[in-house]
């Protein structure tokens, strides 16, 4: 059987030590990759001359100006400019936890039914306890595969994926035309979603497996959220009658019952302050074609976005 293709891509801005460690265990993995597309935002850091201490001969930098940067826009830039069979999407703050990570996801695509394959996420070392048990429950042990049919009782979940770490097939993301050219943040979700609609499936692929976790703020989960809640407000046909709110309400009622078991009780005060964040955030940016666009910009995560509209 004749071998898949697999490129990488991996949108970069001001990178840490991750980069490296990132880059090696892709060269490490045992179903081999063959480039990395790096989409640079221009930072000041010569990132070619830094990347050339390792010796590597398939890594191909683009250079994006911050405020062409797009998070649908600039990957999709990058999947044209490959003719992989599949695309592997990661961010730099991901790093492989075995060299079985392009080899289990790659599984995970052999039915042709599969558009996208997304891995699953174990925290870092350092990841607070509230954090780690969101992972688990986003990311559980076991692994699923998605379809329409699964809307009723998974609600958005069914939708859910991440860039983090996700397997695309070339072919299907640009017969579907890919990920949305201007978006604020969720360009794999509301890829997703679109496939999910359209009859094909999403894997979660819980063998498959990257090490990432952030310590957010409680200012930044209500930025984030309240970004979340854009992007769906955007694309009513996808997201109308979808709530999310059911499925946050879930996870907070379990996370709860885990602090408990733990005996960490008064983590739930933190519990509670994070949780009316997320759900600020979340409501506010449902309802943001209410707000001025000052309000707006104190409320995103991403303030380039609007101010390119």
């Amino acid at each position: 059987m004749e071998e898949k293709v697999i490129d990488v891509v991996l949108p970069v801005h001001r990178p840490g030590s991750e980069l490296k460690q990132l880059i090696r265990r892709l060269e490490e993995q045992i179903q081999r990759i063959r480039y990395i597309y790096i989409m640079h935002t221009r930072d000041g850091l010569d990132l070619s001359a830094l990347l050339a201490e390792e010796g590597y001969d398939n890594i191909i930098i683009e250079e994006v100006k911050p405020e062409e940067f797009d998070h649908g826009g600039t990957r999709d830039r990058a999947v044209r400019m490959s003719d992989a069979d599949y695309i592997l999407c990661m961010t730099q703050d991901a790093v492989p936890a075995d060299r079985h990570l392009t080899e289990r996801l790659l599984e995970a695509m052999e039915d042709e039914k599969t558009a996208l394959a997304y891995a699953r996420q174990i925290p870092r070392a350092d990841c607070h306890v509230i954090e780690r048990y969101t992972r688990s429950f986003n990311y559980p042990e076991t692994g699923m595969v998605k379809t329409k049919e699964d809307l009723a009782t998974l609600g958005i979940k069914a939708y859910f994926c991440s860039n983090v770490c996700a397997m695309y097939r070339r072919q299907l993301y640009l017969e579907r035309g890919g990920f949305e050219k201007k978006v604020i943040i969720s360009e794999d979700t509301v890829y997703a979603a679109g496939c999910i609609l359209a009859g094909y499936q999403v894997t979660y692929a819980a063998e498959a497996r990257v090490i990432h976790s952030h310590n957010y703020s409680n200012r930044q989960q209500f930025h984030r959220n309240f970004d979340i809640a854009v992007a769906q407000a955007q694309h009513p046909e996808l997201f109308e009658g979808i709530r999310s709110e059911t499925e946050g309400i879930r996870m907070v009622k379990k996370t709860a019952a885990y602090l408990l078991r733990r005996r960490h009780p008064l983590m739930l005060i933190a519990l509670f302050i994070s949780s009316a964040s997320k759900y600020l955030g979340f409501f506010i940016g449902k309802h943001y074609r209410r707000l001025p666009k000052s309000v707006v910009m104190r409320c995103t995560m991403n303030p380039g976005y609007w101010q390119s509209l």
